[in-house]
């Protein structure tokens, strides 16, 4: 893979979907398979990576005066 810390969220979930999708055909040699697996579970990680990144900057609330401060939001089961 070509530097994918540098391509978007929304760019690699799309080259993640064609994976799945190429994979789904189920007509993709065993060899081809392994290197779309490989490279979907790059791109997972990178999403999963960026939406952490993200999250962790939603929970910083910035005060009034300037402070950030953290919050936690509880989860409803």
């Amino acid at each position: 893979m070509t530097n994918e810390k540098k391509i978007s969220f929304e760019e690699a979930m799309a080259k993640l979907e064609q994976i799945v999708d190429k994979l789904e055909e189920g007509d993709v040699p065993l060899e081809e398979a392994i290197i779309f697996y490989k490279e979907g579970m790059e791109l997972s990680k990178l999403c999963h990576d960026k939406l952490k990144s993200v999250e962790e900057q939603l929970t910083q609330i910035i005060t009034e005066d300037g402070r950030t401060e953290s919050f936690s939001i509880d989860e409803e089961e």
